[in-house]
């Protein structure tokens, strides 16, 4: 207890530059407790309000860390923004249901300082640290206010959770009553760190699609294969930081203005720019294959990709988190016969980057999600009882089924 203290009061002492850009390795102690990966404003599969953004509201957003931790600092992007994003005032406080807040555990977040500050267009910013202290699998939110109006914002558009809006200044609000607008993406907020006593690069990056983000999953039930292996870790007395960096309808080789950049060009920001991170898992694919024969809505013009284009992608991903120090996890793609992906030529595609991923060896480990959320009695469909209905996306069962599949000695 008393190394914790000392390591609060040390960083507390220095207050971060007002304009302090997102740094793997800033900070004693500083681990990545949640990350969403951010995305362009724009249209997407659920209403969002990235495209109008916000004038003279309050924005309260809930998230869940994965790690424990005696002081937090949180991690806001302007990445995509055209114009300075000024965020007025905010705060940070643990949880209690909806769009409150337990009592007493409301603080300030400032920057430099300052109440209010300034994110210039195409930057991050990381807020001052405030002392709370917080649990692994603790639900916390994060409060923005705008006075003035923020033009298109920088969201994740899948959150599978509630984001809640309100007119006029209500960061300090302890109830949910002037909450009354609530939407399924998250604005603004890429990350939040934890001040851990262990200086151990531990963390694991979760790097992929929807399969990643959890689409299918049932909403506000944190029900998403990183969540999911983030409870099987605690279970197991192994907790460890796992960090959702997936995007809906991301591909490994082509940008989508509403989809995400690709991969390989977010990968430097998403995966190695996290504090703290040891190792990463990557699931990424099925769009490059079903994108390549399936009509695309949202931005995402038909293009054709071979397996081979998709396996030399991996590869570069190999080599630039082993540049790094990562271990990395190559994870096979899952069956999607019945989808409106799948095709005699994908499904072909699909089985050669999964004989590449699983016996190749350039991987230091496989999670073979295929196999674990496969049919018994058709090894190409996914398994009735792990089907979230579209024959593409698991449910809640196979979210669970994916979170097991992973090694955790695995892990290193």
């Amino acid at each position: 207890m008393r190394l914790v203290r000392s390591l609060v009061a040390l960083v507390l002492a220095t207050t971060l530059a007002a304009q302090q850009p997102a740094s793997a390795e800033s900070g004693p102690g500083w681990k990545a407790a949640w990350s969403a990966a951010p995305q362009r404003p724009g249209v997407n599969f659920t209403p969002n309000w990235s495209e109008q953004g916000f004038a003279g509201q309050t924005l309260r957003q809930v998230v869940r860390i994965t790690v424990p931790g005696a002081a937090v600092r949180i991690r806001l992007t302007n990445v995509y923004g055209t114009a300075p994003l000024t965020v007025s005032a905010a705060t940070v406080a643990r949880a209690s249901g909806g769009a409150a807040v337990k009592t007493r555990s409301l603080r300030r977040l400032t920057s430099g300082r300052a109440a209010s500050f300034t994110i210039p267009a195409g930057s991050e910013l990381v807020t001052d640290p405030v002392a709370l202290p917080v649990s692994a699998l603790e639900r916390l939110t994060v409060t923005l206010h705008f006075a003035k109006p923020t033009g298109p914002a920088t969201y994740h558009a899948q959150a599978m959770a509630a984001s809640f809006r309100a007119e006029g200044n209500h960061v300090a609000d302890q109830g949910s009553a002037a909450f009354t607008a609530s939407s399924v993406s998250w604005y603004y907020l890429s990350g939040i760190d934890v001040l851990s006593t262990s200086r151990s690069r531990n963390g694991v990056v979760l790097f992929g699609d929807s399969l990643t983000d959890g689409y299918g999953s049932t909403p506000g039930a944190d029900n998403r294969y990183p969540d999911e292996l983030a409870e099987r870790l605690a279970a197991a007395r192994r907790p460890r930081a796992v960090l959702n960096q997936g995007i809906g309808g991301n591909r490994l080789t082509v940008d989508s203005a509403w989809l995400g950049d690709r991969a390989t060009a977010r990968f430097d920001r998403d995966v190695l720019g996290r504090p703290g991170v040891g190792t990463v898992i990557v699931l990424l694919g099925v769009n490059d294959i079903g994108m390549s024969v399936a009509r695309q809505p949202l931005a995402a013009p038909h293009t054709e990709v071979p397996a081979a284009e998709i396996i030399a992608a991996h590869r570069e991903l190999i080599r630039r988190a082993r540049a790094k120090g990562l271990r990395v996890i190559g994870g096979t793609i899952p069956p999607m016969k019945g989808s409106r992906y799948h095709t005699p030529l994908s499904e072909t595609k699909r089985d050669e980057v999964n004989a590449w991923i699983r016996g190749s060896g350039e991987y230091d480990a496989v999670a073979d999600f295929d196999r674990a959320l496969a049919s018994p009695a058709d090894q190409d469909q996914l398994d009735p009882a792990y089907d979230s209905g579209d024959h593409l996306h698991p449910g809640d069962a196979g979210y669970r089924a994916m979170a097991d599949a992973v090694d955790l000695a695995g892990l290193g």
